[in-house]
């Protein structure tokens, strides 16, 4: 028996190389119909980023049919686990150090939606007009914060912002984080590289996020990010969730 979502979901994606890189070393996974989005950012300056990130969105593409939220989690994290040696074997064979990628997923089943991350790209939530960050970046900035030497705004411009402590394929056992959410009617998730949240504000972002239309609110946050100096690799997944026997939903039921 597979865990169908009680949501209705759509989505919508945007990439874009940027202003400064001739490669687009990002890759997502939209697919509202199998209930999993995913975002992965071929990590900048080694060999082949391009291809990590895509063997890691052909990994969760592989995903079954969840029969729960902790297999759906536990399916993932094996297929990343699987990716990951799969880069480390590329590495040697190629005699580089390291191919990796950063990853964030989302995955939807029954009432609630699953996340799993390795590295700073991220999910957002938008839910009663506030947006949130519902992952933790996994990088050397994210560190200074947590101990209060910088903030948020300093670490958006912070010399090490793109210097990251997990990804798939640094290392030869990779370390994820995942969580959970029941999800609420109208929810909207955000799945982004750094490339668009190094850009743009958490303000910005929930000022699109709230007043664009779902089918081009991907392409209006990109927009924005190449306008504020598009110096990465651009990638947003806009996810919305509708629950169609929401208690305040209005019926039209017109007498014979």
């Amino acid at each position: 028996m597979t865990c169908t979502s009680q949501f209705r979901w759509t989505s919508s994606a945007c990439s874009d190389a940027g202003r400064v890189r001739e490669i687009n070393e990002d890759a997502y996974l939209d697919e509202a119909e199998l209930g999993r989005w995913a975002v992965a950012d071929g990590m900048g300056g080694h060999a082949v980023g391009d291809l990590a990130s895509r063997l890691v969105i052909d990994a969760l593409k592989r995903l079954g049919p969840p029969v729960s939220m902790k297999a759906f989690i536990a399916d993932a994290r094996a297929h990343l686990q699987v990716a990951n040696g799969q880069l480390r074997q590329e590495a040697a064979r190629r005699q580089v150090q390291r191919i990796g990628s950063t990853v964030v997923a989302l995955l939807a089943c029954d009432r609630f939606c699953g996340y799993v991350w390795a590295g700073d790209s991220r999910l957002y939530l938008v839910r009663d007009r506030q947006l949130r960050q519902l992952t933790r970046d996994h990088s050397q900035v994210e560190a200074l914060k947590s101990l209060g030497v910088i903030t948020d705004e300093e670490a958006r411009h912070h010399p090490a912002q793109h210097m990251i402590t997990r990804a798939v394929g640094a290392t030869d056992l990779l370390e994820l984080d995942d969580d959970a959410i029941e999800v609420a009617d109208g929810d909207i998730f955000l799945l982004c590289s750094d490339g668009l949240s190094n850009e743009i504000g958490e303000d910005d972002m929930l000022a699109v996020l709230t007043t664009a239309a779902h089918d081009t609110a991907p392409g209006q946050l990109v927009s924005l990010a190449l306008e504020r100096g598009g110096r990465d690799n651009i990638t947003a997944v806009v996810v919305r969730a509708e629950d169609p026997y929401a208690a305040d939903k209005t019926l039209l039921n017109p007498s014979p």
